[in-house]
C-alpha cells in the first residue's frame, strides 16, 4: 500500500525485531557499559576527563563547581542525564571506589557508609596529579579523535593513558548478555609486570603472578586464598573471597572485644554495622554485648564487645559466615579490543595496553619528527639568508611587496616558499652575531633530535625502552604499598565447626529415640546417695537409655539393633534444656521402622591403628579396623552381621591389643585378651566372646586399664567397685566368674565399667534422675558381694544406664 509521502515496505517483525536488538545491544556493548582495554574508561569517563582537560583544570588550578564540568561534559560530548554524568564523576574521585582516584574532590563526595554526595551545585572538582598522565601528550596526535554527537567539535576515541588504568582502577558494568567486573590492582606490581612483558613477550599468566599478587583494593582488607586469583589470572574468570580485617583485643575489665578495622570492597559499613544489631537483636549471633561505629577521619574502626565468657573467635567466625564482613567477588575480565567485548586473561590485558603504548609512542615520535623536521627546514632557510645577508636584503628592499620579496628568494636561492616567508619575518635582531651562534646550535639540535626520532621509529626496543622509563617515572611519583592482604589460607565454605565452640556435651537418648545434647558444666558434682537432679521430662512409660560425654566436635557413631551404624557430629544433635525430653532420633537418622539405636560411642578422629571392638546381646565380638568406617552413608553402614534376635550391645575403642571384659546381666563376667579375635571387615559375624548361661544375656562391654577397677552397678541403684586383679585372663568363649551377686535387693546389673579413682561416674533412671559421683566414694569390694546403695531409687523407678567422666575431661 502506497502513500502521498512514500511507499511502505514490508518487513518481518521477527528479523526486524532481531536486528534491532542486536543495534541496541551493540550500542550498549561499545558505547556505554564496557571499558576499552587501552585506557580503561568507559565513554562517559573519557568525556568527563577530557573536558575537565579542556577547562584546564589541572592539579595546580582552583576547584571548579562540579555543575559547571556536568555542564560542559553534557553540552559539547555526552548528551545524556546530568545526573548519570555526575554520579559517574563522583565514582571518580571516591578514595573508597578507586585505587587511585582520578579527580579531585572538594565537599562532600558521599561515604563508604553509602551516603550520598551533596549536590553539584554544592561541590568542586579538579584534575587528580596521576591524572595528568592519562592525558599526557594527546595534544600530539597521539590518538584519533572523531566529531561528536553534533559535529560542532571534535573527541578522543581513546587516551593516551601512560598508567595502565584498567587494571590499577578496575571497572564493572553490565551490558546486555554480559558484564565486566575488573578488580583494582597496585600500581607498582602492575608496572612490574608490564615491565616484565617488555623484556620476554612470551610472558604468562603464571609468569605475571610473581609480581602482581592479585587485586588491591581501596578498602583492603584480606583476600583469602591465591586459587580465585590463580583462575581469574590464567582464564578471565573467577572467584576471590574477601574478608574484613579484624583483631580480638582484651579489655581491662577482661571482656574481649573485636576490632574492625578494614572492610571488603564495596560493602556498605553502615549497612554492615545494622546487620550485625539485627543478628544479635534476632539472636543468630549470642555473645555481643555492645556494637560501636568509631570511624574518623583517621581510619575505620567498628567495637564489638563481647561477654567475658564469650569465644571471639566463634562469634568472629560467625559474623564472617552472616554478614559482609566475607564477601564474594566474582572476577570478569571482560574489556573492548578493537570495539569488540572479549574475556582477557592477565597477559592478554597487559599484552594490548602495551600495544597501545607502542602505537601513542610511535605517534608523538611521529609528530615530534614532523615538527623538529618542519623546523629544521625553516632553520635551513635562515642558515642560507645569513649567508647570502648582503644580496638577500638588496632583494627584500628592491622587491615592491612581501609577495614579490618572497617570490624572488624562492627562485635567486632556490628556497621554498615556507623558507622564503620565514626570512622575510626574521627580525633584525636576529643578525645578531650571538643570534646567529644560537640559530647554528639549534640547527645541530634539529639534526640530533631528526636523527635520534628516526631512530626510534625504526627500533621497537627503542620504543619499548622510552615506555619503560616512562613507567619508571610512574611507579617513582604514584607507586604505594599494598594495602590488601592476601592470605594462604582459602576461605572456603565455612565449616560448621568454626562457628562451634568445642564444648563438653551429655547426649542423652531414651527408650523411645528422643535425642539431646546438654552442657556438662549443667550438673554438679553430688555426693554418694544423692536424690540427684531431674536431667530430662519424659513420658511415663519412657526412659533414659544411653548417656555419654563427648565434645561438640567429635564424632557420634550411632550402632542400631541391626548391626548398621550411623555417623553424626555432636554439635549436629540438637542442644535443649535440662529438663526437655529431646528431639526424636528418627529425625536426624534416617532408620527404618523396626530399628532403634543400641549403643553410640564418640570417635575423635578415624586412624589406621585403631579398632572397633563390638559385642552383642548373645556373647558375639568382633574386631574391625576403625579407618572401615571412615565414610557415611544417608541410610547407614553394615557394622556387623549378627545372627536372628540377636543385637549389638556395646562398642569399644581399642589399639587391637587391649583386654575386654564383658559383664551379663546375671553377674557373669570374662576377661580376654583383644589378641584372640582377628581383625574382620564390616560385613561379617565376629565369633564368640563368651558362653552364657540359660537367659542370661550380656549387658556391656569395656577395656582393661592397668591401676583400674570394675564398677558394677545394678538395677535398684547398687554398686561396688572390685579390683580387676580378681578378674583372671581367660580365653576368649570361656563361661566366665561370677561378678556379683545379682539378688531382689539388688536387681539385674544394668552396667559395669573399668573406673580409677579419678573419674566421675553418672547414673540415670528411667524416670530421668540423673546423679553424679566420684568413682573413689563407690566401696572397694570382692567379687562375691552386693555392693552398697549409690542411688536411692523411688519405689517404681530403676537405673538404667551408666557413664564415666575423666578429670581431664572438665579441664579441657
Amino acid at each position: 500500500m502506497a502513500s502521498q509521502t512514500g511507499k511502505v515496505i514490508p518487513l518481518d517483525i521477527n528479523s526486524e525485531m532481531r536486528n534491532s536488538y542486536l543495534d541496541y545491544a551493540m550500542s550498549v556493548i561499545v558505547g556505554r557499559a564496557l571499558p576499552d582495554v587501552r585506557d580503561g574508561l568507559k565513554p562517559v569517563h573519557r568525556r568527563i576527563l577530557y573536558s575537565i582537560h579542556e577547562l584546564g583544570l589541572t592539579p595546580d588550578k582552583p576547584y571548579r563547581k562540579s555543575a559547571g564540568i556536568v555542564g560542559k561534559v553534557m553540552q559539547d560530548y555526552h548528551p545524556h542525564g546530568d545526573s548519570a554524568i555526575y554520579d559517574a564523576m563522583v565514582r571518580l574521585a571516591q578514595d573508597f571506589s578507586c585505587r587511585y582516584p582520578l579527580i579531585q574532590g572538594h565537599g562532600n563526595f558521599g561515604s563508604v557508609d553509602g551516603d550520598s554526595p551533596a549536590a553539584m551545585r554544592y561541590t568542586e572538582a579538579r584534575m587528580a596529579k596521576i591524572t595528568l598522565e592519562m592525558l599526557a601528550d594527546i595534544d600530539k596526535e597521539t590518538v584519533d579523535f572523531v566529531p561528536n554527537y553534533d559535529n560542532r567539535t571534535e573527541e578522543p576515541t581513546i587516551l593516551p593513558s601512560k598508567i595502565p588504568n584498567l587494571l590499577i582502577n578496575g571497572s564493572s558494568g553490565i551490558a546486555v548478555g554480559m558484564a565486566t567486573n575488573i578488580p583494582p590492582h597496585n600500581l607498582g606490581e602492575v608496572i612490574d609486570g608490564i615491565q616484565m612483558m617488555i623484556d620476554n613477550p612470551n610472558t604468562t599468566p603464571d609468569d605475571l603472578m610473581k609480581v602482581i599478587k592479585g587485586p588491591d583494593f581501596p578498602t583492603a582488607a584480606i583476600i583469602m586464598g591465591k586459587e580465585g586469583i590463580r583462575q581469574a589470572y590464567r582464564t578471565g574468570r573467577g572467584t576471590i573471597k574477601i574478608r574484613a580485617q579484624a583483631t580480638i583485643e582484651t579489655k581491662a575489665n577482661g571482656k574481649p572485644v573485636i576490632i574492625v578495622n578494614q572492610i571488603p570492597y564495596q560493602v556498605n559499613k553502615a549497612k554492615l554495622v545494622e546487620k550485625i544489631a539485627e543478628l544479635v537483636r534476632d539472636k543468630k549471633i549470642e555473645g555481643i554485648t555492645d556494637l560501636r561505629d568509631e570511624s574518623d577521619r583517621r581510619g575505620m574502626r567498628i567495637v564489638i564487645e563481647l561477654k567475658k565468657d564469650a569465644n571471639p573467635n566463634v562469634v568472629l567466625n560467625l559474623l564472617y559466615k552472616h554478614t559482609q564482613m566475607q564477601e564474594s567477588f566474582g572476577i570478569i575480565m571482560l574489556a573492548l579490543v578493537d570495539g569488540q567485548p572479549k574475556v582477557l586473561n592477565l597477559a592478554q590485558i597487559i599484552f594490548y595496553y602495551l600495544e597501545h603504548q607502542k602505537d601513542v609512542v610511535t605517534r608523538k615520535t611521529r609528530y615530534e619528527l614532523k615538527k623538529a623536521e618542519a623546523r629544521a627546514h625553516i632553520v635551513e632557510g635562515l642558515r642560507i639568508a645569513l649567508a647570502n645577508l648582503d644580496e638577500v636584503i638588496q632583494t627584500i628592499r628592491e622587491s615592491k611587496n612581501t609577495d614579490s620579496a618572497k617570490k624572488s628568494l624562492v627562485e635567486k636561492f632556490n628556497l621554498t616558499e615556507i623558507q622564503a616567508e620565514a626570512i622575510v619575518e626574521m627580525r633584525l635582531r636576529s643578525l645578531t652575531a650571538l643570534e646567529v651562534e644560537k640559530l647554528e646550535k639549534e640547527y645541530k639540535e634539529l639534526l640530533d633530535k631528526i636523527a635520534y626520532l628516526r631512530s626510534v621509529l625504526a627500533d621497537e626496543k627503542m620504543v619499548l625502552a622510552i615506555i619503560r622509563d616512562e613507567l619508571n617515572e610512574v611507579k617513582r611519583k604514584f607507586a604505594d604499598p599494598r594495602r590488601t592482604v592476601i592470605s594462604n589460607e582459602a576461605a572456603g565454605d565455612f565449616d560448621i565447626e568454626d562457628l562451634i565452640d568445642k564444648e563438653d556435651m551429655v547426649v542423652t537418648i531414651t527408650n523411645q529415640g528422643y535425642i539431646k545434647r546438654i552442657h556438662l558444666d549443667t550438673y554438679r558434682s553430688q555426693r554418694r546417695g544423692g536424690k540427684g537432679i531431674t536431667a530430662m521430662g519424659t513420658k511415663e512409660e519412657d526412659f533414659v537409655r544411653h548417656l555419654f560425654i563427648a565434645t561438640t566436635h567429635d564424632f557420634l557413631m550411632f550402632f542400631t539393633n541391626k548391626g548398621k551404624v550411623y555417623r553424626l557430629k555432636v554439635h549436629e544433635v540438637p542442644e535443649a534444656s535440662r529438663t526437655a525430653k529431646g528431639t526424636p532420633i528418627v529425625n536426624i537418622l534416617s532408620l527404618d521402622n523396626d530399628e532403634f539405636v543400641t549403643t553410640v560411642i564418640p570417635i575423635k578422629e578415624f586412624t589406621e591403628d585403631a579398632y572397633l571392638f563390638m559385642a552383642t546381646k548373645y556373647g558375639i565380638v568382633k574386631k574391625t579396623p576403625l579407618i572401615e568406617y571412615n565414610s557415611s552413608r544417608r541410610d547407614g553402614l553394615i557394622a556387623i552381621n549378627l545372627d536372628k534376635d540377636d543385637k549389638l550391645v556395646a562398642v569399644e575403642l581399642t589399639r587391637g591389643e587391649e583386654e575386654i571384659i564383658l559383664g551379663t546381666r546375671e553377674g557373669i563376667a570374662i576377661r580376654f585378651s583383644e589378641k584372640d579375635v582377628r581383625p574382620m571387615g564390616r560385613g561379617t559375624r565376629g565369633v564368640k566372646g563368651i558362653t552364657l548361661n540359660n537367659n542370661d544375656v550380656v549387658v556391656n562391654m569395656d577395656v582393661i586399664r592397668e591401676g583400674s577397677e570394675l564398677l558394677t552397678v545394678t538395677a535398684n541403684g547398687y554398686g561396688k567397685r572390685t579390683p580387676l586383679s580378681e578378674y583372671r585372663s581367660q580365653t576368649r568363649s570361656g563361661k566366665g566368674i561370677i561378678n556379683i551377686k545379682t539378688t531382689k535387693r539388688n536387681g539385674n546389673v544394668v552396667g559395669v565399667l573399668v573406673v580409677s579413682e579419678e573419674d566421675e561416674i553418672m547414673m540415670i533412671s528411667a524416670e530421668g534422675i540423673m546423679i553424679r559421683l566420684k568413682a573413689k566414694e563407690v566401696s572397694t569390694m570382692g567379687r562375691n558381694t552386693q555392693g552398697v546403695t549409690l542411688m536411692r531409687t523411688s519405689e517404681n523407678d530403676h537405673i538404667v544406664a551408666i557413664a564415666k567422666i575423666h578429670e581431664e575431661q572438665d579441664e579441657e
